[in-house]
């Protein structure tokens, strides 16, 4: 494309920023309208005139493209708080509207587009390679994609998972379709099928319910409609560290704003639909230095680990977080373009990440200081030439792309975010609290009883009369006397009912026992194929790939952050160790295909179809397919209306109309007594999801020792059908048998339905 050219693609660009804005402020614009608009300056228009400066830090189309849109989600972050804070010195007491937002995104569309450097000459290519492969991947895609919006759906108005199952079943036949012909198809289509492989497998789990359903997303939501129905974010009036993630606070008000969708279809859709983008990244970032099958695996790798398709879904702070830094690891293993510019990329997505997610920049602050204490001791003086030399003909790269100030930044830009301008560092002090207390008096006997559900309960209990000791002194709790004639139990999972195919393997195999044998030996054998791809990479005679030298310190870093918090249990109760490992797989995904090659390397020509076989397996497995046509183990979420995670996160109509007439109930005693409200008791995760509708003084507790006299007590779906509670403690799910002798014998029964009850 000629100079004149790209000046007239941007001139368009920015004649269709202001036609958006102004479709934005026009009255009566049909909803379609708005949310393509919307998008536009929210998405489109902001990567296509980043896309310039990101050529800069990224040698490749695809890589540029992609830290494009990342830049474009930090300008939407940043333009957001820009009007929060600024309109309202100018009297604008609620400044988030649609009119706000669409005038400051598209002048800042305009202002980006006005300096920022001009998009590059395309590389030339042959005719038509852009589109190899487009037909197969794009019809697989679209299969794919179909049967994992109608699964959910399905499951979610009471019918079977056969749906739910196809399309893990699609997505791994996708999966394989790119591996296997991954050299006959262009770059584009590789990438497309790779996203719509991950899209799927988010949505079959953040589609589930009607509402919105999952662990900390209840609670992201919360401060989300905080924000929105303000038109203005306020962390002082809610002093939370979920409330200092602008990833899920002004983010999904802009996309509200602009784009008409609905919050919920925001968190549900739109952030699992931005961050399916990441193993895209992943791919690229271990393709600028490995073989495609590398980069493959790697991504595949990526999808697989279960927190993948079963936490993250939840965490849309987390969401966002990692695609900033996935694309902060594009521009790391780019050695095609300058280090000054990669590093200043780099900056700027760090700078994203902080004002996204506390914890994922904490972690990311202890890796970024391992590896560059790692890079020193690399180069300690004294070394000999020769043995210089000879490590860098073993690892790419001569100049270490970690240097101090890229360690100094995000630490102080973390610290900044949370002390002084948001006071939400209670959390982080309370957890290195902890874990220098565990540190202190590690192998003293100060451990946990975790994995042990009686002995957790009894921790529990004696918790909660701590707690409880001045209200219990004033008559507010119930006797002891009473509470202790009534113990509570602990209850195990149950398994699904084996199946026909279930029964006939149990000839020969202990189905139970087998499905979490799997699982168990998937845990060892990632961490174990990490290592080994270290070992092979770095010292083997057939090494897969040729690491850069800030890949190997990284990954020592992402090393020392998982061993960290197994060492030391305190630090995964905010933050899993399986969170942790998802994190690290950005730093040392090709670590773990390179080791997963060299175990099926023997297998000569067959190593791909050998490959493709695990790979499925190890999805299908995973993902919940085989443990649903087998049976023997408890169900998951995206394939059934049961399980654990069900019965904590999933919220039915029945326990939301009775948390609807409840607060009513409430709200009408409170204008009758003058203002005072009474308490409302429920367990903590049905709490989570009724949050939105229990706007008076809630409990998040109804254990035994803490029911108080005169508090309503409103029972969930899983203790009203199946006399359960489950809490959190410990860093696990505890789940006991309730007593409801206890409760019936001590309050009356106000209101009952099948999937509810109130007690008073």
């Amino acid at each position: 494309m000629t100079a004149p050219g790209r000046l007239r693609q941007r001139g368009m660009v920015l004649v269709g920023t202001a036609l958006a804005a102004v479709v934005e402020m026009l009255p009566g614009v049909p909803g379609p309208a708005l949310s393509l608009a919307g998008l536009w300056l929210l998405l489109g228009a902001p990567t296509a005139v980043w896309y310039g400066t990101a050529a800069k830090a990224a040698s490749t189309r695809d890589g540029a493209a992609m830290l494009a849109l990342g830049f474009a989600v930090v300008t939407d972050i940043v333009v957001a708080l820009l009007v929060n804070t600024l309109l309202p010195l100018f009297g604008a007491d609620r400044p988030l509207t649609r009119v706000a937002l669409a005038s400051a995104a598209a002048t800042a569309v305009i202002l980006i587009g006005a300096f920022a450097p001009e998009r590059p000459r395309p590389e030339p290519g042959r005719p038509g390679a852009g589109a190899r492969g487009a037909v197969p991947v794009g019809l697989l895609s679209v299969v794919a994609l179909t049967l994992s919006v109608a699964g959910p759906i399905r499951l979610n108005n009471g019918f079977s998972s056969a749906v739910s199952t196809a399309a893990l079943v699609a997505v791994a036949a996708l999966l394989v379709l790119l591996v296997v012909r991954r050299a006959r198809y262009s770059v584009p289509v590789v990438a497309g099928g790779l996203y719509a492989a991950s899209l799927g497998l988010l949505l079959l789990v953040s589609l589930r319910g009607w509402s919105i359903t999952g662990h900390d997303i209840q609670r992201e939501y919360e401060y989300f409609q905080l924000t929105l129905g303000g038109s203005r974010w306020n962390v002082s009036a809610y002093s939370n560290p979920y409330n200092a993630c602008l990833s899920i606070t002004l983010l999904p008000v802009s996309f509200v704003r602009l784009t008409a969708v609905p919050g919920v279809y925001v968190f549900k859709v739109l952030l699992p639909a931005l961050f399916a983008v990441t193993p895209l990244l992943v791919h690229r970032a271990v393709r600028n230095v490995a073989p495609q099958l590398v980069a493959l695996l790697s991504a595949v790798f990526f999808v697989s680990f279960p927190t993948f398709f079963t936490d993250m879904p939840y965490l849309g702070r987390q969401e966002i977080a990692f695609l900033l830094l996935g694309c902060a690891m594009v521009v790391v293993t780019d050695g095609g373009r300058s280090l000054r510019s990669r590093r200043t990329a780099f900056a700027a997505l760090l700078a994203g990440v902080a004002l996204s997610h506390y914890s994922t920049t904490y972690v990311l602050v202890v890796v970024l200081a391992t590896a560059f204490v790692c890079d020193l001791a690399w180069r300690l003086p004294g070394r000999r030439r020769r043995d210089r030399k000879r490590r860098r003909d073993r690892v790419g790269g001569s100049t270490s792309f970690v240097t101090w100030w890229l360690v100094v930044l995000p630490a102080a830009l973390a610290l900044l975010w949370a002390i002084p301008i948001t006071h939400t560092s209670g959390q982080l002090q309370s957890s290195l609290a902890d874990a220098y207390q565990a540190a202190v008096h590690l192998g003293r006997g100060t451990a946990s009883h975790a994995g042990d559900p009686a002995r957790q309960l009894l921790d529990y209990r004696a918790q909660t009369l701590t707690e409880s000791a001045a209200g219990r002194a004033r008559g507010d709790y119930l006797p002891l006397t009473k509470v202790d004639a009534y113990p509570v139990t602990p209850v195990s999972p149950q398994d699904l009912p084996l199946t026909s195919a279930g029964k006939a393997v149990q000839r020969a195999l202990p189905v139970a026992g087998l499905n979490g044998a799997v699982r168990a030996l998937a845990s060892v054998a990632f961490l174990a194929l990490l290592l080994l791809g270290v070992v092979v990479s770095l010292g083997g005679r057939r090494r897969r790939f040729r690491p850069a030298r800030d890949q190997v310190t990284l990954t020592v870093g992402a090393l020392a952050v998982v061993g960290l918090f197994v060492a030391l249990p305190q630090l995964s109760a905010d933050y899993s160790v399986q969170r942790a490992y998802q994190q690290g797989l950005f730093f040392f995904a090709p670590f773990v295909a390179a080791g997963a090659l060299s175990v099926i390397g023997r297998a000569g020509r067959r190593t791909v179809p050998v490959a493709c076989a695990l790979m499925t397996a190890l999805l299908l497995d995973l993902t919940g397919v085989v443990p649903k046509l087998l049976g023997g183990y408890p169900a998951q979420l995206q394939l059934s209306n049961a399980g654990p995670y069900y019965d904590v996160y999933y919220p039915t109509p029945a326990e939301r109309q009775a948390a609807y007439w409840l607060n009513q109930l409430v709200a009408e005693q409170a204008r009758q007594s003058g203002g005072k409200e009474p308490v409302v008791q429920t367990d903590s995760f049905t709490f989570n999801r009724e949050q939105t509708l229990l706007t008076g003084p809630v409990v998040g507790d109804v254990f035994p020792t803490v029911l108080n006299r005169h508090a309503y007590v409103l029972l969930g779906a899983t203790t009203t059908r199946q006399g359960e509670v489950t809490i959190f403690f410990q860093g696990e799910l505890v789940t006991y048998r309730y007593p409801m002798g206890l409760l019936g014998g001590t309050k009356n029964e106000i209101y009952s339905s099948e999937g509810a009850e109130v007690y008073r």
